[in-house]
């Protein structure tokens, strides 16, 4: 664990977000802290890109730290929530971006092992689960009634392709599809003191080897002629935080993207 220094943040609402030091974790954590929160940083490898993201968010005005955790291993999870809860004491959200994203599938060359499977369970399902029980009992045990403020809340990213499922990078939509059953299990156990929700993007970001171009294609192979942006899915986020009402359902935000069925993943369909 390596937090940076900053002094506890006692009051505002505050954020923690796996995955944080780039990409979509990022623009989540970014669009938390615009919107007022201070953020809690994770960060497994990207040290550099974590520091960066805390500088960016404290230029906005809002306490940042960046915290680093290998989410494969459940001790070192249960040691950065501790870490995180003891820094914020306004922890109000845990938002479960970071996943692991590797090809894989049962009639191709890269098959199905026993070894991917258990690494992308542990870190997309066993570790998001680990951190909402953690962040229940913490609110069971610190209740406060206010009629103008939000139940605190995790929000567990998930994948438009579970609606239309296809045989593509195996493992992950298992991984996902797992974590989209625990949304309604967990919201109905943690009930009235932590809500539970799903957020679905679409393609928002190149993955792997995938061009620009490609990706800019793909991007446009929704009813709307357009899937998510980082950013539409960060304010996606951040509204989730904020609404007291919705609980153990997922929000789908991809341009009407999951409305498409496909025999393919989407980036194996441009060039």
């Amino acid at each position: 664990m390596n937090p940076s220094s900053t002094s506890p943040s006692k009051q505002n609402k505050a954020v923690l977000v796996t995955g944080a030091a780039k990409r979509l974790g990022r623009e989540i954590a970014l669009q938390f802290a615009r919107q007022g929160w201070d953020v809690a940083i994770h960060y497994g490898r990207s040290e550099a890109e974590a520091q960066e993201t805390v500088a960016q968010i404290q230029k906005l005005g809002r306490t940042a730290q960046a915290f680093q955790a290998n989410l494969a291993n459940e001790a070192e999870v249960t040691v950065l929530f501790a870490a995180v809860a003891s820094q914020f004491s306004g922890l109000h959200c845990v938002v479960n971006n970071a996943s692991i994203f590797e090809y894989d599938r049962a009639n191709s060359d890269s098959k199905l092992t026993s070894k991917s499977l258990q690494e992308h369970m542990q870190v997309n399902v066993v570790t998001p689960i680990l951190l909402a029980q953690l962040m229940f009992e913490t609110q069971k045990n610190n209740v406060k009634n206010s009629d103008d403020e939000s139940l605190p809340s995790v929000i567990q990213l998930l994948d438009q392709k579970l609606i239309n499922l296809n045989p593509d990078y195996l493992s992950y939509t298992l991984s996902k599809a797992a974590l989209l059953t625990s949304v309604e299990v967990l919201a109905m156990d943690f009930a009235p003191y932590l809500r539970v929700v799903g957020l679905a993007p679409g393609i928002s970001l190149p993955s792997g080897d995938q061009t620009q171009a490609g990706f800019s294609k793909a991007h446009q192979m929704t009813p709307l002629g357009k899937s998510s942006t980082p950013v539409d899915i960060a304010k996606a986020a951040v509204f989730l935080a904020e609404a007291s009402a919705i609980t153990g359902t997922t929000l789908y935000v991809d341009g009407g993207q999951h409305l498409l069925s496909s025999s393919r993943d989407v980036m194996f369909k441009t060039p």
